[in-house]
């Protein structure tokens, strides 16, 4: 019943995962990435993936089984991968409906006339390491995903101010508390004087240092 499988950085044995075999038959999104896979000879028939995930490994060659066991492929990640020469690419043409290619961080990407070359090799193919020959990106799920985020940070930015409003509000409120303290203080203050103005009064010797002080 499994769709989907992620085995990212589990460890492969000779070549392959233990107890990944023909019997993931509803699987339909498999990811071994960092697995130290070396090779996809033990790959078992997977009619129905769609997506396949193997970044991160040391594949050098042997992509022909792909299309032999996983037929209905859409989307593969060799990314960081051994793949230097066109020749181990040109095992991909028989993937009949692959529409989207990475091989990013592969000796093959320095090659001369790179892209060009797998678009021409693999012409089923609509994009080569997320973007298609005019250098429009890939819209692709994960993409989405990162849509909905930058969606979420427009919404705090959006926030943001409402905020930053919010925080000012808050500082009025204590400046607000504080004024109404001050008031109460001067309110003190002002009585006190009244006081001190009274006993200046009483005292007159004082009033006139008061007034020495003030010249």
């Amino acid at each position: 019943q499994v769709t989907e499988l992620v085995l990212d950085n589990c460890r492969s044995s000779n070549g392959e995962i233990e107890g990944l075999n023909d019997s993931f038959k509803e699987l339909q999104f498999l990811s071994m990435a960092n697995v130290e896979l070396t090779s996809l000879a033990k790959l078992p028939t997977l009619s129905k993936l769609r997506k396949l995930e193997l970044s991160d490994n040391v594949i050098s060659g042997g992509l022909e089984v792909l299309a032999e066991r996983c037929p209905n492929l859409t989307y593969l990640n060799l990314s960081g991968n051994k793949i230097k020469d066109l020749g181990t690419v040109e095992a991909l043409q028989n993937l009949k409906n692959l529409k989207s290619l990475d091989l990013f961080n592969c000796e093959i990407t320095n090659l001369e006339d790179y892209r060009d070359s797998i678009f021409e090799l693999l012409q089923q193919i609509t994009y080569l390491d997320g973007f298609d020959q005019e250098d429009n990106e890939a819209p692709d799920s994960e993409d989405d995903d990162d849509e909905g985020d930058e969606d979420d940070d427009d919404d705090e930015n959006e926030a943001g101010p409402p905020g930053e409003y919010e925080e000012e509000d808050d500082e009025d409120d204590g400046a607000s508390d504080l004024g109404e303290g001050e008031e109460e203080e001067e309110v003190g203050l002002s009585y006190l004087m009244k006081e001190e103005i009274q006993d200046e009064e009483d005292d007159d010797d004082y009033v006139e240092g008061g007034d020495e002080e003030e010249e």
